[in-house]
């Protein structure tokens, strides 16, 4: 048997059932056995499982419970929680769900802005309290509103009309927000032990400097999230130190950070742009003023907070259909879900994901490593691998003894899967670094076996087919004002390399490079 008041400090903090859920079912549990002091192990499964006696989900508790169970204790049921920060979650949260992950950004921002402990916590419950979530929600339509082509020219104007990606074709000129170099372009890469070779550095990042205006809208960033409900789950994120990239293989260094460093600083930016683009108060960027600057600070990638992500177009062959028509590949494109943190409600290539380590820091620094970890989780159905839901208890989560059906299938005969890097670029936007990659599943086997399976996870809020012989629905693809510059970074290459290697499966335009 366990005690009330010992169950309770290790659920709320261990496994996060709410403080009014567990409340509620202290209550339940106390009227059933008449035993208010100690609680069963059958009853602590059910907690576990978020259920009640008759397996409806926990609901809202009333003040007259809390008060039944601070009687039942003898102490004040927030006084229960550990550690500190935990308390003051339940006390100032007034009834709206904070996401656990937000708890170490509160006490990140108490010491980079210099505040007293619990300071950013206030502030926020002071948020919650004042701001209309609608008018939230209002700001993240507007900001949604902002197209592509707003976005790379409020880039283009406030650094001077960089060397950013862009292509060409008869009737078509698009350029994104991706700074990159004629090196870094047509990479042609296999994502093999020769070509992906970054390296794990241990190094002392530069401390980043917080004024009281950066301060202030890392706050507004946390109510935000916290009214909106946006996972936020702060995990370790690979920096970008040094960058080598050629044709004869991706070089270089990263160190673990943080994600709650980089999105209370640096991922500000794109809101911020998207502010500006569509408010017409022309390069009006205080925050892009403190961290990214100019030119040369987005090329200082020691110097400032670089994260990054990997970004996949897939093709899979697929056989001829008397309906669909001849053989080709099936392109997937992606709407990305209000639940994510930054690209929300944008197009974008599947899959797409932070260059992030699980449980072995130096051996997920390959981008081969972040790209099949991501095939996992947002195309296969792998959620033991999505870190945002769950903590992760496996040693090794991508061992191929927990791969799923269609990766193993993958992986059972060479020459099925052809994983490459197209492209590598800074993304202006936020000064992310981005890796373009090309999947390519050869075998049509594949697709009738294992089509039917492939679901996005949370992260998309939709998909969408395109056929690679339709090279008229993929010109008018590319076209579209809703692409995350990012994301068509690595369409666009990932087309033009297809379109190399595709044969009588593919039927693309020609994009020529424009702007290197």
């Amino acid at each position: 048997m366990r005690t009330f008041r010992t169950v309770l400090e290790q659920r709320i903090w261990e496994r996060r059932l709410t403080l009014e859920e567990f409340v509620q079912e202290a209550e339940l549990y106390a009227r059933e056995h008449r035993e208010p002091g100690t609680l069963g192990l059958r009853h602590l499964q059910r907690l576990v499982a978020g259920r009640r006696s008759a397996g409806e989900t926990l609901g809202q508790v009333k003040a007259s419970t809390a008060r039944l169970l601070e009687s039942m204790l003898g102490s004040p049921v927030d006084e229960l929680l550990s550690p500190p920060m935990e308390r003051s979650v339940a006390r100032v949260a007034a009834g709206v769900p904070i996401e656990p992950g937000l708890v170490g950004a509160f006490e990140w921002l108490d010491s980079s802005a210099g505040w007293r402990p619990g300071a950013t916590l206030a502030k926020v419950g002071a948020g919650l309290r004042t701001t209309d979530v609608r008018d939230l929600q209002n700001d993240r339509a507007r900001r949604g509103r902002a197209g592509r082509r707003q976005v790379v020219d409020a880039v283009g104007r406030y650094y001077g009309t960089p060397r950013t990606f862009g292509v060409r074709s008869p009737g078509l000129d698009v350029r994104t927000s991706v700074f990159t170099k004629p090196e870094w372009i047509d990479l042609r890469l296999s994502l093999d032990a020769d070509h992906d070779r970054l390296e794990l550095v241990q190094r002392t990042a530069a401390a980043l400097a917080m004024d009281d205006g950066c301060a202030q809208a890392a706050v507004e960033r946390l109510v935000a999230a916290a009214a909106l409900g946006v996972r936020f789950a702060n995990l370790p994120l690979y920096r970008l130190a040094e960058i080598d990239v050629t044709r004869q293989g991706i070089g270089g260094a990263v160190d673990v950070g943080w994600f709650v460093e980089y999105a209370l600083t640096m991922d500000l930016l794109e809101a911020e742009l998207a502010d500006t683009a569509t408010s017409g108060t022309g390069t009006l960027n205080p925050l892009r003023d403190k961290y990214l600057p100019d030119l040369d600070a987005v090329l200082d990638l020691a110097g400032r907070v670089s994260a990054g992500g990997v970004l996949s177009l897939v093709a899979i062959a697929r056989p001829g259909d008397p309906f669909r028509g001849a053989a080709d590949y099936a392109l997937i494109v992606q709407t990305r879900s209000d639940q994510v943190v930054n690209a929300a409600g944008k197009l974008a290539v599947i899959p797409k994901g932070f260059h992030q380590p699980l449980t072995d820091h130096r051996a997920d620094v390959r981008i081969g490593a972040t790209l099949r970890r991501e095939l996992e989780e947002e195309l296969f159905g792998r959620s033991d691998v999505d870190t945002s839901e769950v903590t992760t208890r496996a040693a090794a989560p991508m061992h191929p003894g927990r791969w799923s059906a269609p990766m193993r299938w993958l992986e059972d005969e060479p020459g099925r899967l052809r994983m490459e890097c197209t492209g590598f670029g800074l993304n202006l936007v936020s000064g992310n670094y981005e890796f373009a990659t090309l999947v390519v599943i050869e075998d049509e086997e594949f697709w009738p076996r294992f089509g039917g399976q492939l679901e996005a996870n949370w992260e998309a809020a939709g998909l969408a087919l395109y056929s690679s012989l339709d090279g008229e629905l993929i010109t008018d693809l590319v076209q579209q004002e809703a692409w995350s510059n990012e994301g068509l970074f690595a369409l666009l290459q990932g087309l033009r390399r297809l379109r190399e290697i595709g044969g009588s499966r593919v039927s693309l335009p020609n994009f020529e490079l424009s702007g290197l």
